[in-house]
């Protein structure tokens, strides 16, 4: 069902229309190297499953089964030459992989990372399985936290925004001006600084 199931009767008449749609699925996926365990059907009713099986010599990567979901197969498996498979992609501080990691990876599989709120990604995002290695993660670089205390010690305030403390991407530039009563110090002339991984040169009011 698409929609509400119940309608209402206002001022004589019907507000809502539910509709019924197909859940069900056809055609499941084609695996190379690969056959159904069961005989094919012409209709699959939602949570119906279908197993696979690798022919020899090849591996299965992934689940042995696809499952009908609301009119959609959900991700088959593949079956490969092992040679040159990889483990699991490898961590990274303060992000991880868009997806499940799993324990073993076919040659030539991929995979995604994302990075925690506020922490801005460096590199490729995603990875690759090549004989046996992963190709080389990307970072996740620190923000800049402005704390009170900071533009306090320097005797800043931001120049945009009132806020009195600030979390800044890393790449992300921000501005400051002097607080009332205060001057530049002859060695702070830009006050236009860029987060660089966690770090902020800051410029000094006397």
């Amino acid at each position: 069902m698409d929609g509400p199931s119940t309608v209402t009767c206002i001022n004589r008449r019907w507000t809502g229309r539910p509709t019924c749609r197909d859940s069900s699925c056809v055609n499941p996926p084609t695996v190379q190297n690969a056959s159904m365990r069961e005989r094919q059907k012409n209709r699959y009713s939602s949570g119906d499953r279908v197993h696979y099986e690798c022919w020899r010599p090849y591996e299965m990567f992934g689940d042995a089964e696809v499952i009908c979901v609301n009119g959609n197969w959900t991700e088959p498996p593949q079956c490969k030459d092992s040679t040159g498979k990889c483990g699991p992609p490898p961590p990274i501080v303060n992000g991880d992989t868009t997806s499940f990691p799993l324990s073993v990876y076919a040659p030539d599989s991929s995979v995604e990372y994302q990075c925690q709120n506020l922490y801005e990604l460096e590199g490729n995002k995603r990875i690759t399985c090549r004989n046996g290695q992963w190709s080389e993660p990307p970072k996740c670089l620190h923000p800049c936290v402005i704390s009170q205390e900071t533009t306090k010690k320097y005797n800043l305030v931001f120049r945009w925004t009132r806020e009195q403390k600030l979390y800044v991407r890393s790449g992300e530039p921000v501005q400051f001006q002097c607080k009332y009563g205060y001057r530049p110090s002859p060695r702070s002339q830009n006050f236009r600084k860029t987060c660089q991984d966690g770090k902020l040169e800051y410029p000094t009011c006397v």
